[in-house]
């Protein structure tokens, strides 16, 4: 086989952007290993490069998605640590390696940290080409499509809650969209750390989903005044963390759960990322706002021996063909899906 298929965006827009694309197989580089990709996990971000977002360059064309799991056929120079025909899941953030960051376990704070899919080529493709530091076995417990859905979202709720929102065991924390890929991480994260976990989502269809991943308490958004709910669940005392991840819609309501003292933890702004704060809240409450993106790579190698031992489940809503790409993105965007949406190759 000399060539291969893969998701390509030349341009920003709709899903009519979405090209599928031949190219050359390519051919794996000192310390990288070439993975058969099987299966693709779409995230909201794929809908962003997508579209675009102001401000902000995209190193266009560039192949889509972050996350996958596929099987090792080919060996570049010097890659140690695996062999052809291991199944592994693709790990999401590219390093240097050699700065302080890297080599003190923050790899996501690398100054050349990049994101596949994001600001370079990506898994939706039949072959990828990764460096080795960037595939870890699959856990036997989960399919190949479950595996797909798990890295990227895992990495940043991980790194999230645990490391800079450090939250701890006996503490309250709320979760907004806890059905989202992100969200879904984060309440099954926060339980097994022995938090109490309010989430919101919409329809008491998703917040059954929601429970039965280990939330205690879950809000239906659309019926009423999530704030209201949290104030009423924690007798007016407020929760300690929350997990911020849909923007400008919930940012302010999300300040008015905080409890004195509280950390407000962000990863993204979906609905949008300009938002009013009135500093009064923060100095006289003692509040804290903290800013996070992915996570470092052993931790997520950790998550995934967690999924090894039952700790945490994949939520995947379906699978589609590769080629209904278009069709994954719609339903993303409607939110429509009740989980993750992962592309089979």
């Amino acid at each position: 086989m000399s060539g291969m298929r893969c998701v390509v965006v030349r341009e920003h827009g709709g899903v009519e952007k979405l090209r599928l694309e031949e190219r050359a197989m390519p051919t794996p580089g000192p310390g990288q290993v070439r993975v058969r990709m099987l299966a693709v996990g779409l995230n909201h971000l794929d809908t962003w490069v997508r579209r675009g977002v102001p401000g902000h360059t995209f190193p266009l064309p560039l192949v889509m998605s972050s996350d996958g799991c596929g099987v090792i056929d080919a060996l570049g120079p010097g890659a140690a640590g695996c062999r052809e025909g291991d199944e592994v899941v693709v790990l999401p953030g590219v390093s240097c390696g050699a700065c302080e960051a890297c080599q003190s376990g923050v790899d996501n704070l690398c100054r050349s940290y990049h994101i596949l899919g994001e600001s370079c080529d990506g898994t939706a493709a039949d072959y990828v080409c990764v460096p080795v530091a960037n595939v870890a076995p699959k856990p036997l417990r989960l399919s190949v499509a479950e595996a797909a859905a798990v890295p990227l979202v895992f990495q940043t709720a991980w790194n999230m809650l645990v490391r800079r929102a450090e939250l701890r065991a006996g503490e309250t924390v709320l979760v907004h969209a806890g059905l989202s890929g992100v969200g879904a991480a984060a309440v099954q994260i926060a339980r097994a750390l022995g938090a109490q976990v309010i989430a919101t989502a919409g329809g008491e269809a998703k917040c059954e989903r929601v429970r039965a991943l280990g939330a205690h308490h879950c809000i239906d958004y659309t019926a009423g005044d999530f704030v209201g709910a949290v104030k009423q669940l924690t007798g007016k005392a407020g929760v300690q963390v929350v997990f911020e991840h849909v923007g400008a819609a919930t940012f302010a309501g999300s300040i008015k759960c905080l409890a004195r003292g509280g950390r407000l933890v962000t990863c993204g702004a979906t609905t949008g990322g300009n938002v009013e704060l009135s500093l009064h809240q923060v100095f006289f409450k003692s509040l804290s706002i903290l800013g996070s993106t992915m996570g470092s790579k052993g931790d997520l190698r950790a998550v995934l021996r967690m999924f090894e031992l039952g700790t945490f489940r994949a939520v995947v809503d379906r699978t589609l063909p590769l080629a209904d790409v278009a069709t994954a993105h719609t339903l993303l965007e409607s939110r429509a899906a009740m989980g993750k949406v992962v592309l089979t190759v």
